[in-house]
């Protein structure tokens, strides 16, 4: 099963910027259908972003689209998530997940999560 590392999280003032990364080992990784996700205390698990395993079919969800954006680089066996203009309810834990072939905004689909990463925007 691969293995999922986020890093790239801090704290940050409302309309900065972060760049996540997710670094992926122990499978193939041209194989995996990678999503952003993320929880807020108190919250449900929400899905931010998609890449399909070649990288060209991404999808964002309505409430980061224009501000977030998920690319990856299989050479790396990396995906990140670029988040720009951030607003102080983007605070939240930040996971990256996988899955084979397909990706979906489900998170119960994916087999293999990542330990998180905290993002924190103040006002």
């Amino acid at each position: 099963q691969v293995q999922l590392v986020e890093s790239g999280g801090g704290l940050v003032q409302a309309g900065g910027s972060l760049r996540l990364s997710c670094a992926a080992s122990g499978g193939t990784f041209s194989l995996l259908a990678v999503g952003w996700f993320r929880q807020a205390p108190g919250k449900e698990r929400e899905f931010l972003a998609t890449v399909s395993r070649s990288g060209d079919v991404t999808n964002h969800a309505h409430s980061v689209k224009g501000r977030f954006t998920i690319s990856r680089d299989n050479a790396k066996n990396t995906v990140y998530l670029q988040m720009n203009s951030l607003k102080p309810e983007d605070t939240a834990l930040y996971y990256c997940a996988a899955r084979l072939l397909l990706p979906s905004i489900n998170p119960k689909s994916y087999d293999s999560w990542g330990q998180g990463t905290q993002v924190t925007v103040s006002s």
